[in-house]
């Protein structure tokens, strides 16, 4: 499995930036796509952004041109850079990784999660 610790959650003022950062450590050959997903009270956890090991990279409708992910493989980390936050992307931030082991095995792993709060 892929054991994951997310950092740099907080508060911010709209129209501010945060920037999220994952570390990854444990069986990180396996993985296939680094992503950030987020959930805020009473909805279900929604992607924010994904990237995968060929690069290509996905992001919800609703951070298009304001959130950019970036993955660095030599310091197996991904990170969530947010700018012009609004109160809608308050929810609390969870990184993930979609793994594949040959010949069949795949898995997902989850960090704790980071609280991101837009707020004036």
């Amino acid at each position: 499995q892929v054991q994951l610790v997310e950092s740099g959650g907080g508060l911010v003022q709209p129209g501010g930036s945060l920037n999220l950062s994952c570390a990854a450590s444990g069986k990180i050959v396996n993985i296939v796509t680094m992503a950030w997903y987020r959930q805020a009270p009473g909805n279900e956890r929604e992607l924010v952004a994904r990237i995968s090991h060929d690069g290509r990279i996905k992001y919800a409708d609703s951070v298009q041109g304001r959130f950019t992910i970036s993955r660095d493989r030599a310091k197996n980390t991904v990170d969530l850079e947010m700018n012009s936050l609004k109160p809608e992307d308050t929810a609390v931030y969870y990184c993930h990784t979609y793994s594949a082991e040959w010949p069949d095995h795949e898995y997902n792993d989850w960090g704790q999660g980071t609280q991101v709060t837009v707020s004036s």
